[in-house]
């Protein structure tokens, strides 16, 4: 079994007050540590909605598709597709992007495993470091 290196940032930000979805998106991909400052364009937040979009066929997109659907350069998106796979959010698969898994709620179900998982190896291993050290 391959292990999986993902790097997971989360940022408590006060949720927006009106329910507006692509606010609501935005808020979501911010707590995520996705789309900071320096993503001006919001290349990375139009890249996420692309791979939403395309969960809803489950047909994945190669990264020409979403540079066109994007208008951004082919370079630009694999170096946002980048960071979405670092953070656990999207995967490669026979040469298509996709989400995680098939809708948001499911992704994060995913990521919140991951941590679990880690935090229990850490404890783990904190438990044999203190037992070596006489803790």
């Amino acid at each position: 079994m391959a292990i999986r290196h993902h790097r997971i940032t989360i940022i408590r930000y006060r949720k927006p007050k009106k329910k507006d979805l692509n606010d609501e998106l935005q808020f979501f991909g911010n707590s995520l540590g996705l789309f900071g400052d320096r993503d001006k364009d919001r290349s990375c937040f139009r890249i996420f909605i692309e791979l939403l979009k395309s969960a809803r066929t489950n047909r994945g997109m190669t990264s020409d598709e979403i540079a066109i659907k994007t208008g951004l350069s082919r370079g630009t998106a694999v170096h946002h597709l980048k960071r979405l796979m670092d953070s656990g959010l999207v995967v490669y698969e026979e040469g298509r992007y996709f989400l995680r898994a098939g809708n948001l709620e499911a992704v994060m179900e995913e990521i919140s495993k991951d941590v679990f998982r880690t935090m229990d190896d850490l404890t783990r291993i904190a438990k044999e470091i203190d037992s070596g050290l006489g803790l």
